[in-house]
């Protein structure tokens, strides 16, 4: 399922973009999520308990044509243009959340 949420602001200093996806079983909370912040700077977690994984969580910059190339990506995509009342809600084999 997805959410898009937020106000479309795609000035190239104000630019954020979030993605999550996760769900609670039977090795409890499992999810993946990156955040890319308008300076650059990636954020990166993924939990699995499945085999006692632990939680890996990573941050890195990426250069200003990355971030360029991803918004290009997001505004070709549209998704901008959906309206988040027509996304399913989560149910119990999870969620997926956008944030733009």
């Amino acid at each position: 399922r997805i959410c898009v949420i937020g106000v479309p602001v795609m000035g190239d200093d104000e630019f954020y973009v979030r993605y999550y996806v996760g769900h609670k079983g039977k090795f409890g909370h499992e999810f993946l999520e990156f955040e890319f912040r308008p300076d650059g700077r990636l954020r990166y977690a993924n939990n699995s308990n499945y085999k006692n994984d632990t939680m890996i969580r990573k941050e890195a910059y990426v250069s200003q044509a990355t971030m360029k190339e991803l918004k290009r990506v997001i505004e070709d995509s549209q998704v901008m243009s959906e309206d988040d009342n027509n996304w399913p809600t989560p149910d119990r084999v999870g969620r997926q959340e956008l944030e733009v």
